[in-house]
Parts: structure tokens; C-alpha cells; sequence
């Protein structure tokens, strides 16, 4: 670190002609509970449904010690919670719009996000899982 004020920033990986390959850069969140106005039977409608979710994104390598060099996981809570507040009908739904919107961070490759409902069922947990990849990847 620099001695004043100002922060100079390290590559995380020092390349060399043996350096390993980054293979595979993920963000992760498991375990989100966002209440959601979600379901398709006239009970559900305008009452708050607890959903679990669990995303995975494939990211760009991070090569420097930086958060603008991946997504900030707060920002994929923020979107969770925002999709929560409207009304939405299926998981399914809930899920692609997840999806998509981590999706449009330009360093997402690759979303794949599951969506439970815990309340749905009473022997079981339902849930659904979306898998969105950019077209250019």
C-alpha cells in the first residue's frame, strides 16, 4: 500500500508461464428468505410467502482485489428483494427475472438461481431453477 491516501491495487494473480488457469469464478448466495407476493390461488394473492433462494453466478476471473471486479452480492439481494415486491404468479417467473437481471451485470457470464417455496406443500418443499447464460459465452 501506498503511504498517502490514495490505494494502489494488486493483481490477485502474478502470472507466470507456470501460473494455473483460472477455470471456473463463481458468486454465490445460498439460503436468501425474501418474502414475496407470489402464487397462483386466491388465498396467496396479497399475502407474503417466504422463498428461499440460492444463486450461483459465473463471473469473470477477478484479477485485481477490487468489487469492480465482480458483483457485489449485495446488489443480487437488492434485485431478490426488489422481484419480491411485486406481484408475481409462478416461481418460474420469479426465478427467470432473477436471472436475467444478475445477467445484465457485465461481468455475469452465467445465472443459475433456485427458487423454493417452502409453503407450498405440506409433505414437501416445491421449487423450481433457472439457468440463463449469455448468447456471446
Amino acid at each position: 500500500m501506498a503511504e498517502n491516501s490514495s490505494c494502489i491495487v494488486e493483481p490477485i494473480f502474478h502470472m507466470t508461464s507456470s501460473s494455473p488457469v483460472v477455470a471456473l469464478s463463481l458468486v454465490t448466495i445460498r439460503d436468501l428468505s425474501v418474502a414475496a407476493d407470489i402464487g397462483v390461488y386466491a388465498h396467496e394473492i396479497g399475502r407474503p410467502q417466504t422463498l428461499v433462494l440460492n444463486v450461483t453466478l459465473h463471473v469473470k476471473p477477478v484479477m485485481a482485489d477490487q468489487i469492480s471486479e465482480t458483483i457485489d452480492y449485495t446488489r443480487v439481494v437488492e434485485y431478490a428483494e426488489a422481484l419480491a415486491r411485486e406481484r408475481t404468479a409462478l416461481i418460474e417467473t420469479f426465478a427467470y427475472r432473477l436471472a436475467e437481471k444478475c445477467l445484465a451485470h457485465p461481468l455475469v457470464h452465467e445465472a443459475d438461481v433456485v427458487v423454493e417455496k417452502p409453503g407450498a406443500i405440506p409433505q414437501a418443499v416445491a421449487g423450481t431453477r433457472v439457468v440463463l447464460r449469455r448468447a456471446d459465452t
